[in-house]
């Protein structure tokens, strides 16, 4: 499969696996959910479902693990906007939170709507950049709050390679509510909901050998604002490996992450990942003349 059709998984889900009822949560977008793909890079037009889920857990005490499955659905539109083309997806994730020998929590995570702006850059280089909201829900592990995400994204993609950073920035519309959901605040105004801004940076590199792509990958996330006094700032960095097979018209991802760098998650995250990229359907290029 040609780099470009591995379509952007922007999905919501939480970068934290904490006990529920005393977690301080951090970005909407999921740190690490992009790795692995050419995000910069515009796809051919056409119609594109992914399916990326993970799962792994928190060497906290007690410890506690996250679950998370995030499908989304990508058109790259045959419309341009200066120069640029333009693609719309959406995603609809759902998300399981589970403290050991404590609680567990499952339900639909907020769902999200992106447009998209994606230039050919030449000489291999890509770069996009895409406006979207993250809608809040009142579901028990979703936020209590409406989000708007920004994503810039720069990828070099010639000669099989995958060289691509993916900068995610968050703004919460409302940074307190009362309902507390998946970011209750610290104690005791743990019947609120703290929503802080984030940023996440998803960094790639990996090179394909015929069919098998294979390289490194790593992630950062960090809590930009406090919503109240007394607020945690959370933050994160991990690294990890990437192993991929080109099927045909189906592309299969594999990575595995583990922290290296936490800050107020009480423990160090070692999660696993799968992504599966089906494209529905592409227009077929204009034959070459004899």
């Amino acid at each position: 499969m040609h780099p470009s059709l591995i379509t952007v998984v922007a999905a919501g889900a939480l970068s934290m696996c904490g006990d529920i009822p005393m977690a301080h949560a951090a970005s909407v977008t999921q740190p690490g959910e992009t790795v692995g793909l050419p995000a910069g890079a515009p796809l051919p037009e056409g119609l594109y479902v992914a399916n990326t889920a993970d799962w792994g857990c928190r060497n906290a005490s007690p410890v506690s693990c996250l679950g998370i499955t995030i499908p989304v659905v990508t058109w790259s539109t045959p419309w341009t906007i200066l120069g640029a083309k333009v693609q719309l997806f959406t995603v609809t994730p759902w998300i399981e939170v589970g403290v050991r020998n404590t609680s567990y929590e499952q339900s639909i995570y907020n769902p999200a709507l992106f447009g998209q702006l994606a230039w050919n850059l030449g000489n291999g280089f890509g770069f996009s950049y895409a406006l979207g909201a993250y809608f809040g829900i009142g579901e028990p592990v979703a936020w209590s709050s409406t989000s708007l995400n920004q994503r810039f994204a720069l990828s070099y993609t010639l000669d099989g390679w995958d060289l691509t950073t993916n900068v995610i920035y968050g703004i919460q519309l409302d940074s307190l509510t009362n309902q507390p959901q998946i970011s209750p605040c610290p104690p005791p105004f743990d019947l609120n909901g703290c929503n802080p801004d984030f940023i996440n940076v998803d960094l790639t590199a990996t090179k394909k050998f015929g069919k098998w792509e294979v390289g490194g990958v790593a992630y950062g996330s960090t809590d930009l604002t406090r919503p109240i006094g007394g607020y945690q700032k959370q933050g994160s960095i991990a690294v990890g490996g990437l192993l991929g097979y080109d099927f045909g018209p189906v592309n299969l991802q594999a990575y595995a992450t583990t922290e290296v760098v936490e800050r107020n998650y009480g423990g160090r995250d070692t999660r696993g990942w799968l992504r599966v990229i089906i494209p529905l359907w592409t227009r077929e290029a204009a034959p070459k003349p004899m």
